[in-house]
């Protein structure tokens, strides 16, 4: 059983393809998942420079591109690409990892 299909819709004309293969999750949660893996070190070592910032505010801010994207291409308002939804998916997957960072590490 192919867990990712709870988790992303795996359209193959969303998705990167490497060699033949399709990724196995879209443009979009491709862009995420990269998004936090890269996020959380560079949040982690820019603490102290973060200091005075409201970090949920900004978070949820970050995660307002894709979910425009998303939304507006659920309900056919306009067609994304792959690059859109990639970069889209990079910033909410920043955004995420502050809201973790600030929930987990109340800071």
């Amino acid at each position: 059983m192919n867990i990712s299909k709870f988790i992303c819709h795996q359209k193959p004309e969303r998705s990167f393809k490497y060699k033949g293969k399709y990724f196995p999750v879209c443009a979009r949660c491709t862009g995420f998942y990269l998004g936090i893996l890269i996020s959380f070190p560079i949040i982690f070592f820019s603490l102290k420079y973060l200091q005075g910032v409201d970090l949920f505010i900004l978070g949820i801010i970050l995660l307002i591109p894709m979910f425009i994207d998303g939304t507006t291409q659920f309900f056919k308002l306009r067609e994304s690409n792959n690059n859109l939804r990639l970069i889209t998916g990079l910033i909410g997957g920043f955004g995420i990892s502050i809201l973790l960072f600030k929930i987990l590490l109340k800071f």
